[in-house]
């Protein structure tokens, strides 16, 4: 029965988080360091980000998670470290935490092109709460929960190395890059049954188009795709952009559904308020809600970095 237990939670997780082991942000540059670890320092800013999503909201699934990063370029280092925390509290049966840092190494390859290869070392914990869980044998046939359950609910915990490489090409103002995420493909459930985290491939690319400099207008259309396991989620957007205001709008699809993400971000000084929202288009499933995600958080540019020959930055898409 115990297994029962663990393979009825694990399939509920999955089912509300589409079928992905892992709680996924999608196509957002602003939790895309903890992804490509090739974007350590892209900016050449240092920068602080906090993110807070809400998924599924209004249905009382209770799905939260907290991002925080930090990354910059140092010139000692000829590349960029990064670090990065997040939390994900799963309708109060799953708690994960993943944290960890990163390196990038930033290579000139031409006059306008340069190259990013980063390296990531990461730790991946997976908590197990059962005591808000509700069995059969806790259901009065009457109605409500009356029972105490006769199974033995344990709380536990794993820890597991997880690291990632990645590439990152900027070519005046176009971005492209390349990772793999859990790369020793660690396994969550060692005792029970396996669960190995599958491979993780993302692709993700964007340019930065000035439609006047006088106006400081400008349009970043990107692209984004994920691969893990016979998951995939593709994402195709733009941002547009008229001096400290950005308006982003992506369409994101996986096999089953099709959603649309829109937002905001608003730039003040060295402090980046941002806002996204992502609904459900169309699904095959006629139980996913409407409301996808609420994401806000900001970024803090905490110190310069001199721009030299040396070193190539790029402004992120605000998206």
């Amino acid at each position: 029965m115990k297994l029962t237990i663990y393979i009825t939670i694990i399939s509920l997780f999955l089912f509300a988080k589409g079928q992905a082991q892992e709680t996924g942000y999608g196509p957002a540059y602003q939790t895309l360091l903890m992804s490509n670890p090739a974007l350590s320092g892209a900016e050449g800013t240092g920068t602080l980000r906090l993110s807070y999503l809400n998924f599924f909201p209004g249905n009382g699934y209770n799905f939260h998670s907290f991002y925080a990063s930090y990354d910059s370029y140092f010139s000692s280092l000829q590349g960029g470290i990064g670090v990065w925390l997040a939390k994900d509290l799963l309708g109060g049966i799953i708690d994960d935490v993943r944290g960890g840092a990163s390196y990038s190494y930033s290579l000139r390859a031409g006059k306008d092109l340069y190259v990013n290869a980063g390296l990531s070392a990461g730790l991946f914990n997976r908590g197990l709460d059962f005591s808000s869980a509700v069995l059969p044998d806790m259901i009065s046939p009457i109605g409500g929960i009356t029972f105490p359950t006769a199974e033995t609910l344990i709380h536990e915990s794993r820890t597991v190395f997880d690291p990632g490489a990645g590439f990152v090409i900027f070519y005046k103002n176009t971005i492209a890059g390349f990772a793999i995420n859990h790369l020793s493909q660690p396994d969550l459930y060692k005792d029970k049954f396996s669960d190995k985290l599958k491979r993780k491939a993302v692709i993700h690319a964007a340019s930065r188009i000035i439609v006047s400099e006088k106006s400081m207008t400008a349009i970043t259309p990107g692209i984004y795709f994920e691969l893990q396991g016979s998951q995939f989620i593709a994402g195709l957007g733009s941002a547009f952009e008229v001096r400290n205001f950005a308006l982003n709008a992506l369409l994101i699809a996986d096999a089953d559904n099709l959603n649309m993400q829109t937002g905001f971000s608003i730039d003040a000084g060295k402090l980046n308020i941002f806002y996204n929202y992502r609904l459900n288009i169309s699904s095959e499933n006629i139980l996913m809600p409407f409301s996808l995600l609420h994401q806000t958080g900001l970024a803090f540019s905490l110190n310069n970095v001199e721009k030299r020959n040396i070193l190539k930055t790029i402004t992120l898409p605000k998206m």
